[in-house]
């Protein structure tokens, strides 16, 4: 079996918003998985200053590029099966952020909807957005992502394909405005002018910062950089160094090698056009300081060689490309689902995690936190084996918990677990159908922590799903 579908993406930056369209296919694989393959962007919009009113996104002037591209990519509503909105950056520290991926969710209404606002998850699309094919066709080089746009650092840390760590530091481009071809300032981000005053440098609109004052803002958000690249915490120890710290490291950053560093975001696609000999047209062309940065990454020794030699894909727009390839899943086959009417779901909180070894407290604790959640509480299985002691275990826990219970679930309650046994457990838990439950049982999900998931309607005997707000 294989059906072609239609997948699109969002991206509303601090400086720059874009959207991509791309085609895939349903491919039923082995064992009778269904996985999505050959996804192929068939659409890149223009890239957009994105629009602001006042201090506050322009909702309606976002709404008006969405029609413009969907129409312009010639994609019908009715056929997207899966789509995502990122809102980073400063963006996503507007006031009215929601809204932007509120439009999104209402324009794809039935379509599987993940939003990127939190950064970790930012960190890992772009590195699967960036450089993951590079990553599979490098085994055994460990490489570090770092997507720099206006407002955000994402780093990702990755080794043969898969994220081994994430971070996140408020540094970009975009902290200082400046009137387009000069050093004149019009306007600062609270960070901005934070590290102005650090520096003793006026920041007031109107403004001209000299060549020295340029070249010690670049250089203390490089040190960032570097600091958070190298593990040197020292630079974070201050006051300063803790408001640009967005997401500290956390995972594996070890490795037996050297890592190869690769850029994406904006400032990231300067870098690399300057290190491959080009040229950036005069000062502060996009009115911030983009140009600035770029070329003090791009002449970095440690990194120069690497971005020369390795080419990965993303580049501008990695975080969408990541969210376009990876940020929808599909079940697997035997997921349990006798009421198929209880889907669509969206922004359902994953509770809690339990595994063969929780405790009946444990579990009955999670249940009834999970059964007061909204719309839908949901609860991770990990640790079951294909061994039936392990599932039974579970399974009967949670019977106990559910029928335990004074008050009837309202709302329907969500597990997702890794191997192939939903139905197995979703037996199990609902004493073989024998407990009124409105039970949704989702398997070969993959491994991720997560904060919440969406879950989109029956497709083929799979359910589509995203999982945000990484931890």
């Amino acid at each position: 079996m294989a059906r072609t579908i239609h997948l699109v993406g969002l991206d509303c930056g601090s400086t720059t918003t874009s959207a991509v369209v791309a085609t895939a296919r349903l491919t039923t694989v082995a064992l009778g998985r269904v996985e999505i393959t050959d996804v192929t962007p068939t659409y890149q919009s223009e890239i957009v200053f994105t629009p602001l009113k006042g201090e506050r996104l322009d909702v309606a002037r976002l709404e008006s590029y969405l029609d413009q591209w969907l129409n312009a990519a010639g994609v019908d509503v009715s056929e997207i099966f899966a789509g995502g909105a990122l809102v980073t950056g400063l963006a996503a520290q507007r006031a009215n952020a929601a809204e932007v991926t509120r439009l999104f969710e209402t324009r794809l209404a039935g379509s599987v909807v993940a939003t990127a606002d939190d950064p970790r998850l930012e960190s890992w699309l772009a590195f699967l957005g960036n450089c993951h094919q590079l990553s599979l066709d490098h085994p055994g080089t460990p490489i570090i992502n770092l997507d720099i746009g206006g407002g955000t650092t994402n780093l990702a840390w990755g080794l043969d394909g898969q994220v081994t760590a994430t971070a996140c530091l408020n540094v970009g481009a975009r902290h200082l405005r400046f009137r387009p071809g000069t050093y004149e300032l019009v306007g600062t981000s609270d960070y901005g002018a934070a590290l102005l005053e650090e520096l003793s440098i006026n920041g007031s609109p109107g403004a001209t910062l000299s060549a020295a004052d340029v070249a010690a803002v670049v250089g203390r958000y490089f040190d960032w950089i570097d600091a958070a690249v190298t593990g040197d915490a020292r630079a974070f120890a201050t006051p300063l160094g803790r408001m640009h710290l967005a997401a500290p490291v956390r995972g594996v950053t070890h490795f037996d090698t050297a890592p190869v560093v690769t850029l994406s975001g904006g400032v990231g696609q300067l870098a690399y056009l300057l290190a491959r000999g080009g040229a950036i047209d005069g000062v502060t062309p996009f009115g911030d300081l983009g140009g600035d940065f770029a070329a003090r990454l791009a002449a970095w020794p440690r990194w120069r060689a690497g971005l020369k030699t390795y080419s990965p894909q993303g580049l501008g727009r990695a975080t969408v490309f990541g969210l376009l390839r990876h940020g929808t899943e599909l079940s697997g086959s035997t997921i349990y689902l006798p009421r198929p009417e209880l889907l669509p779901l969206a922004n359902v909180p994953i509770v809690g995690r339990i595994t063969p070894n929780t405790p009946a407290l444990g579990v009955a604790e999670l249940v009834d936190l999970a059964a007061r959640s909204t719309p839908a509480g949901c609860i991770s299985v990990g640790e079951l084996t294909d061994e039936a002691a392990s599932v039974r275990a579970v399974g009967e826990r949670l019977a106990e918990a559910l029928a335990g219970r004074m008050q009837p679930f309202e709302r329907p309650l969500v597990l997702l677990l890794e191997p192939n046994l939903g139905k197995v457990l979703g037996g199990y838990a609902t004493r073989w159908g024998t407990l009124d439950v409105p039970l949704v049982v989702v398997d070969e999900v993959p491994p991720r922590d997560a904060q919440f998931v969406r879950l989109g309607s029956l497709v083929e005997g799979t359910v589509p799903l995203s999982l945000y707000g990484i931890r």
